[in-house]
C-alpha cells in the first residue's frame, strides 16, 4: 500500500476515491484505507476537509514520490502487549474512569484477575440515579456526575484527542471500537465519542474484564489500607476487607476522601496547580458561522480552542469545549455545587459550551500543605452551595457580570444546565482574580471569535474540576511511596482527559507486570 494526502473542497460531490484515482492518475483503487480526517477552515471562503489515505493500486511501487510514501499498517494488540503473569494475590484496582477499566482489562489480558472495586452504580444504574438527581436535587455522593462506573469522563463529550504522541493511542482507541465505540475515532483529528455511547463502552468493557476472570464490585467504597513494614497488605472498604500486595488507585480527580485517607497514611503528594472558572454557552449556530462562515450547514458542529494572558495579569482559557452539548450539574460533595459540560455523539443541542478557566496555585491558598489546593476548591463549591441554597449552579450572563447584576432576562441563548439554576452574581462564588480575569479576558477571545464575548453570552459556575488539586508522587515505575501502591491517572495528577488517562492506566499496569 501507499501513503498520501489530499483535499477536498467542502461541498465536493466527487468521490474520496475519485479525488485519489485523479491526484495519482490511476485507473482503480483496489483499497482505500483513511488514515486521518480533519477540517481546515483558516480560509473562510475555501473551508477544507483534509485526508491522509492508505491505498492499494494495481501496482503501488509506480506511484512513489516525494508526496507518496510506501505504507504498513501496524497493529498492536493490548492483549500481546500484557503478556501472562502468576500472582500470589490477586491485584486490586481501585476506580472504574478510563485509567481504572484500561488497568484492568490489561491484568485481565494477562490473567491476573483483577478485583475491581467502585464507590458507586454500574453504569446503567447511575445514569437514572443521575437523571433523578437533576430533577429532585437529592445528592447520592457515591453515584453521580464524578463517581460511578466510568468515572467523570462518562458524563462529558467523550472526547479522545490528546497532546500526547505514544504508541499506546491506537491501542487504546482499538480497545475503544471494539467495546462499541465509533470507528471513525480511528481516524478523526479530534474524536469523540459522545456520552450517549460511552456509556455502551463502558459496560461492554466491563463485561470483557469479567469474561477473563476479574470482578467487580459496585457500591464498594475504599475507606483504609494496610500497610506492614512499608508495604501494602490489603484494603478496607465499607462492605469488609481484600488481601493483596498490589492496589492500583485510579480514583479520579474528585475522590477528596480518598486523598485524605492516604495523606493519613503518609503516602507522598503535592498540592498541584489547578484551575477554575465557569461554563460558556452560546447558541451553537453563533459558533458554527464563526469558525466555518457560509459552509456552517453543510459542517458538523465546530469547536474552539483558546487562550490569553490578560491585563490582569493571569491567563484566561478554554478547556473541555462541547459542540452542540449541555452544561451538567456535577456536584459530588454533601453541601457543594460545581458544573461540567457534556454532549452526545451527534453533538446537536441548541447551545455549545466550554469551560473558561484561571489558574489558581499557592499563591491563593497560601499554605503548603498538600491538600491546601483541595481546600482551597472545596470552599469555593460549598460558597456556591450557600448562595444557591440548593444543589443548583449559579448562573449570570456576561453582560450582568460586568455590571455587577443578577440576571433576571436571558437573550437568544439561554441555560441549558438539566437541574436548573439560580441567578446570582459570580462574584459572590469565584476569587476576585478569576472573575476579574474572565471580564479581561472575554474582550480578546470576541476578537479571534466573533460573538464570543456577546453580553448576552451566558457563564455557569463554578467550575473547579477540570484537574486533580493534588499529585500522588510515584517512581518510574510507578509505584508510590508505599511498596504495592500504584496511583494511577487523572485523580493521580498524571493525565488531563479520557485517552491520557487510559494510556497511565494501561503503562501503570504493565510496569507492574514486568517487575
Amino acid at each position: 500500500m501507499i501513503q498520501l494526502g489530499i483535499t477536498v473542497p467542502v461541498g465536493e460531490k466527487t468521490t474520496l476515491d475519485e479525488v485519489v484515482r485523479k491526484k495519482l492518475r490511476a485507473r482503480e483503487i483496489e483499497e482505500l484505507i483513511v488514515l486521518k480526517k480533519s477540517i481546515d477552515a483558516r480560509k473562510k471562503e475555501d473551508v477544507r476537509y483534509v485526508y491522509s489515505v492508505a491505498v492499494s493500486t494495481e501496482n503501488d511501487k509506480k506511484y512513489l514520490s516525494k508526496e507518496v510514501a510506501p505504507y504498513e499498517k501496524e497493529t498492536i494488540s493490548l492483549e500481546a502487549m500484557a503478556g501472562k503473569k502468576n500472582l500470589s494475590y490477586r491485584p486490586v484496582v481501585v476506580g472504574t474512569g478510563p485509567a481504572g477499566l484500561f488497568c484492568a482489562l490489561t491484568l485481565a489480558y494477562a490473567g491476573c484477575r483483577p478485583i475491581v472495586l467502585e464507590r458507586g452504580e454500574r453504569v446503567e444504574d447511575r445514569e437514572r440515579t443521575v437523571n433523578r438527581f437533576f430533577t429532585d436535587h437529592n445528592l447520592d455522593p457515591n453515584s453521580n456526575v464524578q463517581f460511578g462506573e466510568g468515572g467523570a469522563g462518562t458524563f462529558s463529550d467523550g472526547k479522545l484527542n490528546t497532546n500526547l504522541h505514544n504508541e499506546y493511542i491506537p491501542v487504546v482507541l482499538e480497545e475503544f471500537i471494539r467495546c462499541g465505540a465509533p470507528e471513525e475515532i480511528r481516524y478523526l483529528s479530534k474524536p469523540h465519542v459522545g456520552t450517549d455511547n460511552l456509556r455502551t463502552v463502558v459496560k461492554n468493557m466491563r463485561e470483557k474484564i469479567i469474561a477473563l476472570g476479574g470482578e467487580v464490585r459496585y457500591r464498594t467504597t475504599v475507606t483504609d489500607i494496610r500497610i506492614v513494614a512499608g508495604k501494602i497488605i490489603g484494603v478496607v472498604t465499607d462492605q469488609g476487607a481484600t488481601e493483596t500486595d498490589a492496589v492500583f488507585f485510579a480514583v479520579g480527580h474528585s475522590s477528596r476522601d480518598t486523598f485524605e485517607m492516604l495523606n493519613g497514611h503518609s503516602v507522598k503528594m503535592e498540592s498541584k496547580i489547578y484551575s477554575m472558572g465557569v461554563r460558556i454557552e452560546h447558541l451553537r449556530e453563533t459558533i458554527d458561522r464563526a469558525q466555518y462562515g457560509k459552509f456552517a450547514s453543510l459542517l458538523p458542529a465546530a469547536d474552539y480552542k483558546m487562550a490569553t494572558s490578560t491585563p490582569t495579569g493571569s491567563s484566561l482559557y478554554t478547556f473541555c469545549m462541547c459542540p452542540g452539548g449541555h452544561v451538567v450539574n456535577a456536584s459530588s460533595e454533601e453541601g457543594g455545587v460545581c458544573v461540567n459540560g457534556m454532549s452526545y455523539f451527534l453533538r446537536n443541542a441548541v447551545n455549545s459550551n466550554s469551560a473558561l478557566l484561571v489558574n489558581v496555585g499557592p499563591e491563593h491558598w497560601k499554605s503548603d500543605h498538600p491538600l491546601a489546593g483541595m481546600e482551597y476548591q472545596r470552599k469555593y463549591e460549598r460558597l456556591t452551595y450557600q448562595v444557591s441554597g440548593a444543589y443548583k449552579p449559579v448562573v449570570q450572563t456576561y453582560g450582568d457580570l460586568i455590571r455587577g447584576r443578577t440576571t433576571d432576562r436571558f437573550g437568544a441563548t439561554r441555560p441549558s444546565v438539566a437541574s436548573g439554576y439560580v441567578a446570582a452574581d459570580l462574584r459572590a462564588v469565584l476569587p476576585a482574580h478569576v472573575t476579574d480575569t474572565l471580564i479581561a479576558g472575554l474582550p480578546l477571545f470576541g476578537r479571534k471569535l466573533r460573538g464570543f464575548d456577546a453580553p448576552d453570552s451566558v457563564l455557569t459556575g463554578i467550575e473547579a474540576r477540570s484537574s486533580s488539586p493534588v499529585r500522588i508522587l510515584r517512581d518510574e515505575n510507578y509505584r508510590s511511596s508505599i511498596d504495592g501502591l500504584f496511583p494511577l491517572g487523572e485523580g493521580a495528577g498524571y493525565a488531563g482527559g479520557i485517552t491520557s488517562a487510559a494510556i497511565d492506566g494501561i503503562k501503570g499496569a504493565l510496569a507492574f507486570l514486568r517487575q
